[in-house]
This record gives C-alpha cells, sequence and structure tokens, in this order.
C-alpha cells in the first residue's frame, strides 16, 4: 500500500494523485504479486479495478504493466468485503463474477477459514490487501493482518485518510526487507511480531 510519510493513503477526497509510480516500482510488485494468487479489496477499490484491468491488456498502447497485471487479475482469487454488494442482490460468496467471492458478515471467521486454507509455505500463501483503507482498518482492528508492505512516498500531506486509524492496542512489528527506489519511494516490508 502507497503511504504518505504522515501515515495517509489518500486525500481528504480520495485523491492519489501524490502516488509516485514508475516501471522499477512496477517491475518489483509485479514480481511480488505474480507469486500470489489470492487479492483482496474493498468493494470500492474492487470496482475501481473492475472497471479497468479485466480489459486493460487489450487497449491501445497497453504497457507492460497493464499487460501483465491484467492477465494476473483475470486468474487471481478475488475476496471482496462488502455489506452492500450483498444488499445489492449478490449474495455472500456467490458474487456471479468469475473468482470472486464476497464477504459481508463474520469478518473474521471468514477471513480465518480462508488463511486455513492457504498452502503451507513454499507456496503463494500471501493474501493481498490492496488499497481499500475502510477494509484494511476492519482488518486491522480484527487483528487479521499477518503484514505490512508499504511504499512511503516522499510527501507530507497533513491531513488525509489515514492507514491506521481505530487501534486499540500496540501492534508489534518486524521488519523483513526495505528498498530505495530512483523515485524517492521507501518500500517497508514488516510482518506482524505475534510473541
Amino acid at each position: 500500500m502507497h503511504i504518505s510519510l504522515d501515515g495517509f493513503v489518500a486525500g481528504m477526497n480520495g485523491e492519489m494523485d501524490w502516488i509516485k509510480v514508475d516501471e522499477e516500482i512496477f517491475a518489483h510488485v509485479g514480481k511480488r504479486i505474480s507469486e500470489g494468487d489470492t487479492a483482496l479489496y474493498g468493494r470500492v477499490t474492487y470496482q475501481m479495478m473492475e472497471n479497468y484491468w479485466p480489459t486493460a491488456a487489450d487497449k491501445p498502447g497497453a504497457t507492460r504493466h497493464d499487460i501483465e497485471h491484467s492477465k494476473w487479475y483475470s486468474k487471481v482469487h478475488k475476496i471482496v468485503l462488502s455489506r452492500t454488494m450483498k444488499e445489492a442482490g449478490l449474495p455472500a460468496g456467490q458474487a456471479g463474477l468469475t473468482n470472486t467471492k464476497i464477504i459481508s458478515d463474520n469478518l473474521s471467521e471468514s477471513i480465518n477459514e480462508i488463511k486455513q486454507s492457504r498452502p503451507p509455505l513454499g507456496g503463494s500463501e500471501d493474501i493481498l490487501l490492496f488499497g481499500s483503507p475502510t477494509a484494511t482498518h476492519s482488518l486491522i482492528q480484527l487483528n487479521l493482518i499477518d503484514g505490512y508492505w508499504l511504499f512511503v512516498n516522499p510527501i507530507i500531506l497533513g491531513q488525509g485518510i489515514p492507514l491506521f486509524a481505530g487501534i486499540k492496542d500496540k501492534i508489534k512489528l518486524k521488519l523483513l526487507t526495505t528498498r530505495q527506489f530512483t523515485s524517492g519511494v521507501t518500500e517497508l516490508n514488516y510482518t506482524v511480531d505475534r510473541q
């Protein structure tokens, strides 16, 4: 997830025009996500993804990133956290969309079931959460996030949508890796220290 130095994932109105992405970052991110087979989204982020990625590779002038991510998106298992999609007549778990499951209630139980069904270490055990600050806040509050893969952008927004909101207890982290990109973005890869 991209964040500002002061911990915001978007501006006050959801703007993300401050995020720095380039081919170097796309290549790095693409390598990791290509190893995963499950992506988790909040409703808003999922709808943005659905509006773009299924046909991104077919558009004139599609970049290498567009082509690769579009292929990955078409085959990845998608989990959407949404109460409103269920209310709109899409039953939980049966969204009618390819490789898509909607979780609208029993979040903790549902996510833990998915985690337990993952392959053992060495397989594609990551469930990658893309954007989705509201979903992230819910998962943090339920202690369901096992790691944070952050891209700190060299900007201070001063206000906006925070990544960390509603946290009641400390969350201890262990730094796994860091990387500095030529754009000034710094990757921080943490695992949650549950000891």
